[in-house]
C-alpha cells in the first residue's frame, strides 16, 4: 500500500493543529501566564513533525483509494489526539498523559467528557485550548460526513452521496465545497458568539462557549456548566445553536444559493424535531407530576437537556441524574440516538432509524400481503438495498461494540450504571454519562487508567462510525 497520500494529508493536519496553538499561546501570554511557553514548544514539535511529513510525502498522486480512505481517517484521528494532547500533559495543570489523552480525544471528537476540576480558575490558555480542539473536531466531522463517510460506503451513508454530488455541480470541486461549508460554519459560530455576548456572557466565555456549542462538543468554563448562568437567555442562545448544530450542513449550503425548502421539508429534520419536541413535553409532564416543578422552571430544564442529550453537546443546568428512573432512561435513550447526519452531532443518526423502519414497516406488510411488492423509502426515494444492508451491520456493530466497552469497563471495577453510560456516551460521543461519578455533576477523573484508555478508544470507535477502525483491524486489510 502507497503511504506516501495518507502521511502527506496527516501532515497537513499536523500543520494546522501547530497553527491553531498559536491562539492559545497569545491568550496565556496576554495574562502573563508561564504555560506560552508550553504551547510555544509544542506547536514548534507539532509544526516540525507535520512539516517533515508534508514535504517528504508531497508530489506524485495525492489520489487516495478506497483502502487509504479508510486508513485515511483513522491515523488522522489518532494523530491529532496525540499531539493534542501535549499541551494538557506539560502544562502546569499537573495531568498525566493518560488524563491529557482523554481530555484531547474528548475535545477533538466533541465528545465532552473531561477529567479536569477547578475549570472556574483554570488558566484562560488551557480553556480556549479545549475549546478550539472542539470547534475543529467539530468542522472535521462534517466535512468527514460529506466528502469521506459516502464515498467509502460507511453505515449508510452512501445514501446522501447523490445529495452531495448535487452540490458539487454548484462547486466543481471537492475543495471548494469543503471551503463553503468552513465558511458557513465560521459564520455561525461568529453569530453565536454575538448571541451570547448578547445574553450577557464575557467576550472570553461566549467565544468558548460559541464554539463548543456549534460543534455539539460541550466543554465549558465552568465546572457546573451552565447551572449558575442568572438569565435563561444564555440557555435560549445555547438551545438554539445545538440545534443548528445539529441539522445537516449540506441543507444550510443550499439554503446560501436560495433553496429554503430542504431545511422545512427534509424526513431526516423533521424527525428530528419531531423527538425533540415529543421527549421535550413528556419529560416536563413527568418533572411537574414528579417533582412538582413549576411549568416554567419544567420546561426550561427538560428542553435544555434533552436538546444537549440528543445533540451530544453535553452541557447540564442541573443534575438530571437525581430526576429519578424515567429521566435516567429517557436520557438513556436520547444519547445513543443522535441526531442528523451530515452535522456536528453524534449517535446513532435519525436517517438509519428512519432506514430500519421503513424496512421493518415494508416487510410486515409482505407478511400481511404475500404476494404484494413493497419497496422501502426514505425522503420520498427508494431505498437501495446495499444502504439496508450497510444499516442493519452498523446497528450491530453498535450493539456488540457498546456490549464489549461496558464489560471491559466493569472489568475495571466500574459499577453497572457507570460502566453502561460511560460505554454508551463514549461510543456516542456526548460527554456526561449517568450515575453519581461521571453524571453531570461529576466527570471522568476518579475513574482508573485503564477506564480511561477503554474510554479513549470507545470515543475514536464512535467518532469514526465503528467501520474504519473495524476495518483496519481486519487481516484482510493488509493482504494485497
Amino acid at each position: 500500500m502507497n503511504f506516501r497520500p495518507v502521511l502527506y494529508i496527516i501532515g497537513i493536519l499536523l500543520c494546522i493543529l501547530a497553527v491553531s496553538m498559536s491562539l492559545p499561546m497569545l491568550a496565556d501570554f496576554y495574562v502573563h501566564n508561564p504555560d506560552w511557553k508550553v504551547f510555544f514548544l509544542c506547536m514548534m514539535f507539532t509544526g516540525f513533525f507535520g512539516g517533515i511529513l508534508t514535504l517528504t510525502n508531497a508530489g506524485g498522486s495525492q489520489q487516495i483509494s478506497h483502502r487509504q480512505g479508510f486508513m485515511m481517517i483513522t491515523m488522522s484521528w489518532v494523530a491529532l489526539s496525540f499531539f493534542s494532547a501535549l499541551p494538557f500533559w506539560l502544562s502546569n495543570m499537573n495531568m498525566s498523559f493518560t488524563d491529557a489523552f482523554f481530555e484531547a480525544t474528548s475535545g477533538i471528537t466533541t465528545t465532552g467528557a473531561t477529567v479536569l476540576t477547578g475549570l472556574d480558575d483554570a488558566p484562560h490558555g488551557i480553556l480556549l485550548w479545549r475549546a478550539l480542539l472542539q470547534w475543529m473536531g467539530g468542522v472535521g466531522v462534517i466535512l468527514m460526513a460529506m466528502s469521506i463517510l459516502p464515498f467509502l460506503k460507511i453505515g449508510g451513508m452512501q445514501l446522501f452521496e447523490a445529495e452531495l454530488t448535487e452540490s458539487e455541480k454548484a462547486l466543481p470541486r471537492t475543495a471548494q465545497l469543503a471551503s463553503t461549508i468552513g465558511g458557513i460554519y465560521i459564520l455561525l459560530s461568529c453569530l453565536n458568539v454575538l448571541a451570547y455576548n448578547l445574553a450577557g456572557l464575557s467576550f472570553f466565555d461566549s467565544l468558548t462557549h460559541a464554539m463548543t456549542t456549534i460543534s455539539t462538543g460541550g466543554f465549558s468554563t465552568r465546572d457546573s456548566s451552565f447551572s449558575e448562568h442568572d438569565t435563561v437567555w444564555v440557555e435560549i442562545v445555547a438551545m438554539t445553536f445545538m440545534i443548528v448544530g445539529g441539522l445537516p450542513f449540506v441543507l444550510y449550503l443550499k439554503a446560501m444559493r436560495g433553496n429554503w425548502n430542504p431545511l422545512f421539508t427534509d424526513s431526516q429534520v423533521r424527525f428530528f424535531l419531531s423527538i425533540v419536541g415529543v421527549s421535550i413535553a413528556i419529560l416536563v409532564i413527568y418533572l411537574i407530576k414528579a417533582h412538582d416543578m413549576h411549568l416554567g422552571s419544567a420546561l426550561l430544564h427538560a428542553a435544555f437537556n434533552v436538546t444537549s442529550i440528543i445533540t451530544g453537546t453535553g452541557y447540564a443546568n442541573g443534575d438530571y441524574g437525581s430526576w429519578g428512573g424515567f429521566a435516567v432512561a429517557l436520557f438513556f435513550f436520547l444519547m445513543v440516538v443522535g441526531a442528523c447526519a451530515g452535522s456536528t452531532t453524534c449517535g446513532i443518526k435519525m436517517f438509519r432509524f428512519q432506514v430500519l423502519y421503513s424496512v421493518a414497516d415494508s416487510q410486515i406488510k409482505k407478511l400481511m400481503y404475500p404476494h404484494g411488492v413493497f419497496i422501502p423509502h426514505y425522503n420520498r426515494k427508494p431505498i437501495p438495498e446495499s444502504v439496508t444492508i450497510s444499516v442493519m451491520a452498523f446497528f450491530f456493530l453498535y450493539a456488540l461494540s457498546f456490549s464489549l466497552v461496558a464489560i471491559a469497563l466493569s472489568f475495571t471495577g466500574l459499577d453497572f450504571l457507570t460502566a453502561m453510560s460511560g460505554s454508551a456516551t463514549a461510543i456516542s460521543n456526548v460527554g456526561p454519562g449517568l450515575g453519581n461519578t461521571i453524571g453531570p455533576s461529576g466527570n471522568f477523573a476518579p475513574l482508573p487508567v485503564s477506564a480511561k484508555w477503554i474510554l479513549s478508544g470507545a470515543m475514536l470507535l464512535g467518532r469514526l462510525e465503528l467501520f474504519p477502525i473495524l476495518v483496519m483491524l481486519s487481516p484482510q486489510f493488509w493482504r494485497k
